[in-house]
């Protein structure tokens, strides 16, 4: 059957497609001498080349490269005040945390920092930390919150997280987790501090709409099982989804209270015991495996990652970002890491940064893989094979990405005008001040035309 495009597709060519559709029999979902056809913000076809025809659109040749979907980075600490660098110092040389803990240091260190800072100082902060994913292809990211503690300083950090995407070229999902751990002036009072986050920080939040599912830090030295019950009950309540810090620790059956509240995720689950995994099959949970904190914390404890391949359990794999455990701004180290640490085969890792970490923030009917009707995020890279990412590290091969169907990187130049918009300053009267905006428009225009649009058929 013959597809026929529109004036305003655009067709991406002799790319090596790694759709990653389980469907499709073949390691990656890997078709050749296919089209990637895109309109608008979403993939209409993926056709063998010999049945398209083109009619006065866009061709984009790819000489050959592998064409993947965009990365997702489903575990995120990005937005937060001040570093733990001393901090980090200090372990190496032997102190305890619990010495450092009780100098001021740990997580409340951070809420410190965090509560501090404004809107727009946490937003330069979280700037770079994003700049530097969206650079390795990452196109969907999740954000907590979780260094606020508090309704104002959590609004605070949910906001900066809606401003992030507004303004970068990267789809972001939002999660509250309020119940990171229990702030200072609520100490010995735990139970209180939940009611707190039932009562008022969750529902007006999420009347706000600033964010898409509740977490809890579900641990001896965060919330006991009951209490994380009666936040999910709440939750529930509201519709709104949830998931869980379970099992990094300790078993205390987080696990099993996630998958009874028919959870997107359980994340860290170094300590997930046969019954959790049992119960996480049932209620298809992903499971969020997570090697930079267990690296950097120089953990032991391995995630039964066997036990979960027999059960099924779909298998994501995150950075975790954030200062005190997992400080990694790259997706892609961490995927060597997962294949080196907890043995994920390469094509685990893919499916655990596509479409699993899709399903983890509940966008797996329309993220994660490469087929007609998904949104049309994916990366083309210097590369033949997927393995190649996860293999060398150091370098970035990334060689064009592309979000909603615009190209917003080639080469790891920024291409997207809005992006451009705002990363385009002059200096007048000794103060920053950005350019009119119908200057900007017309500039990023003749940009973008020369780079990509100077001929109808573009060879990439």
């Amino acid at each position: 059957m013959v597809f026929k495009t529109h004036s305003q597709d655009i067709v991406w060519r002799n790319g090596r497609i790694a759709t990653m559709d389980p469907e499709l029999s073949v390691p990656y979902g890997l078709v050749e001498h296919h089209d990637l056809v895109v309109r608008d913000n979403k993939i209409v076809a993926i056709v063998p080349t010999q049945e398209v025809e083109l009619n006065d659109c866009q061709v984009i040749d790819v000489k050959g490269k592998l064409i993947t979907p965009g990365l997702i980075d489903c575990h995120t600490h990005l937005v937060f005040g001040g570093d733990r660098a001393s901090e980090w110092e200090q372990r190496m040389n032997g102190v305890s945390y619990e010495t450092i803990s009780s100098q001021g240091g740990g997580i409340n260190s951070t809420v410190r920092e965090t509560r501090k800072m404004s809107e727009n100082e946490l937003f330069e902060r979280a700037k770079p930390r994003l700049e530097a994913l969206i650079r390795e292809g990452v196109t969907s990211i999740e954000m907590k919150s979780g260094y606020g503690l508090d309704y104002e300083n959590e609004e605070k950090q949910l906001q900066v997280a809606k401003q992030l995407s507004a303004q970068y070229p990267i789809s972001v999902s939002s999660t509250l987790l309020s119940a990171h751990t229990v702030p200072v002036e609520y100490k010995d009072r735990p139970d209180e501090y939940i009611d707190l986050i039932c009562q008022k920080i969750m529902p007006e939040l999420w009347e706000k709409g600033l964010f898409e599912a509740v977490d809890v830090f579900c641990e001896s030295v965060g919330f006991s099982l009951y209490q994380s019950e009666k936040l999910f009950s709440a939750a529930q309540k509201l519709g709104i989804p949830v998931k869980g810090h379970v099992e990094q620790l300790s078993n205390l059956g987080g696990s099993e209270l996630v998958a009874r509240y028919k959870g997107l995720s359980v994340d860290h689950i170094e300590y997930l015991d046969l019954e959790g995994i049992k119960a996480l099959k049932a209620s298809r949970t992903v499971a969020v495996l997570l090697p930079g904190a267990f690296y950097f914390l120089r953990e032991t404890k391995l995630p039964p990652i066997e036990l979960l391949r027999e059960h099924n359990v779909p298998m994501a794999v995150s950075t975790d970002f954030n200062p005190g455990t997992s400080p990694f701004a790259s997706l892609r180290i961490i995927m060597n890491m997962a294949a080196v640490l907890f043995k994920l085969t390469p094509e685990e890792i893919w499916a655990g940064v596509t479409r699993n970490a899709a399903k983890a923030l509940g966008r797996e009917n329309s993220h994660g893989q490469l087929k007609t009707g998904f949104v049309a995020d994916f990366v083309v890279w210097n590369a033949q094979e997927p393995v190649e990412m996860i293999y060398e590290q150091g370098s970035n091969p990334l060689f064009i990405r592309v979000h909603g169907g615009k190209i917003t990187h080639r080469n790891g130049w920024y291409m997207w005008p809005a992006v451009l918009a705002t990363k385009i300053t002059i200096i007048n009267s000794g103060k920053w001040c950005c350019l009119p905006q119908f200057t900007l428009n017309i500039f990023c225009f003749l940009f973008v035309f020369i780079k990509i649009t100077s001929f109808n058929y573009v060879s990439a």
